[in-house]
């Protein structure tokens, strides 16, 4: 029998799925220039012509892996500033949450990894670029307000809100591109040397 509509979605979007996982490992490994779309297809063992029916060339591949991954930043900040948690509670949460993804998954810090490359040099797509200077601030937006917020309740240390929002995602960016770097090998530090930089105790 053949597949209906539905099966048919799901073998496209798992193939996508595919494409996207593989070339967000061989673009951070290997760069963007150096990775071919015959690259992709070696390591998924889709052909390239049907790599080429989902996407263009693979700026396009790594346009969509820079929107989605920006995204998904964006909206885990979002939904965590929506908690009915206190702000210590919230940027103790969203420590632990991003060392146990950098420690468990270093896809997390491929995108990471890329977002940074991405924003510092011109030799990335102009879409990409575009797209993460128009949508950089959400997820410094909320943290901001969640130290401005931890001030009040007196947990959070009394420094600039904005520079420290600063501080904190240079860490994190910085942890990203050690575990992008080095893989395996790269343990990430004790979450209360972080939270001691932001927290008044921890």
């Amino acid at each position: 029998m053949p597949r209906n509509k539905e099966a048919n979605q799901k073998v496209k979007d798992g193939r996508r799925e595919q494409i996207l996982a593989a070339a967000l490992e061989l673009f951070a490994r290997k760069g963007l220039v150096a990775t071919r779309i015959s690259d992709i297809s070696a390591k998924t063992g889709i052909s390239q012509g049907l790599i080429y029916h989902y996407y263009k060339s693979k700026e396009e591949v790594f346009n969509w892996l820079i929107r989605d991954a920006v995204e998904k930043m964006n909206t885990a900040a979002l939904e965590l500033e929506k908690l009915p948690l206190s702000a210590k509670e919230k940027i103790v949460l969203a420590v632990e949450q991003l060392l146990k993804g950098f420690d468990q998954k270093v896809e997390t810090a491929y995108y990471y990894f890329l977002i940074t490359q991405a924003a510092l040099s011109e030799a990335f797509p102009q879409e990409a670029r575009d797209f993460i200077f128009s949508q950089n601030n959400i997820k410094y937006g909320v943290i901001n307000r969640i130290f401005i917020h931890g001030q009040k309740e007196g947990t959070v240390r009394s420094f600039d809100a904005a520079e420290m929002t600063t501080l904190f995602f240079s860490t994190i960016n910085g942890l990203a591109m050690y575990k992008a770097i080095n893989g395996a090998n790269a343990k990430m530090p004790d979450k209360r040397i972080i939270l001691n930089m932001f927290l008044n105790e921890f």
